[in-house]
């Protein structure tokens, strides 16, 4: 587990729950560090501080998504503004987290994040010509893999569970998140159009207005 946080009283609070919850925790405090340490040491996990001096939080995740790298990122901010939220999510983060937090409710996120990119089913599921290894963590639109976060493979997933079942937002938040999300039902809308957006018309997802969304080959 990589935690960069540039106040060490926060960085050394946030390892401190994370091991207590059984987890080997690297400490980082910039965002060149950062990439660094997600090269050479491959952690399960990121946890983002987005303020850092230099090369803040975000612009280290579009760095790592830019090279293919979908190791789950949950960003920490002191800030709770939904434009910096949406982007963050926008940009392929797992989860946000706003301070001041629980350290014991960032230990369930990051158990949250990571449950959802374990992946321990060995099926595959399909509706139309998009394709789900859940197996192997693998998202084919017809012949052509996508990368998906784990995040946005959970929904996906889900839904595809669940052909033609239409879920409200709520659903969603509770069967895919585990909890009601800081950023509210928003955050559904803003992975199911990064979803629309990587799959293009071969997409899945249908809206199904006043309610929410299901997944429809026709």
């Amino acid at each position: 587990m990589l935690v960069v946080e540039d106040e060490p009283a926060i960085a050394e609070l946030m390892a401190l729950y994370l091991r207590r919850d059984g987890f080997g925790v690297h400490l980082e405090s910039s965002g060149d560090a950062a990439l660094a340490a997600v090269r050479s040491l491959s952690p399960v996990a990121v946890v983002l501080d987005v303020g850092l001096p230099v090369l803040n939080g975000i612009e280290v995740c579009r760095a790592l998504r830019a090279a293919g790298d979908w190791t789950p990122v949950l960003f920490v901010t002191a800030r709770d503004d939904e434009v910096d939220r949406l982007l963050g999510l926008e940009l392929g983060a797992d989860d946000y987290i706003t301070k001041p937090f629980s350290p014991r409710e960032l230990a369930l996120r990051v158990r949250t994040v990571l449950r959802r990119s374990s992946g321990t089913v060995p099926d595959v599921l399909q509706v139309g010509s998009v394709r789900l290894d859940v197996g192997e963590r693998r998202a084919f639109a017809g012949a052509t893999e996508v990368s998906l976060t784990s995040t946005e493979f959970g929904l996906l997933s889900h839904l595809m569970r669940n052909p033609r079942q239409v879920f409200s937002r709520e659903q969603l938040l509770s069967a895919v998140w585990g909890y009601s999300s800081v950023a509210g039902t928003r955050t559904v809308d803003v992975h199911v159009a990064q979803l629309r957006a990587k799959f293009g018309p071969l997409s899945p997802i249908r809206t199904v207005r006043g309610v929410g969304y299901s997944a429809d080959a026709s």
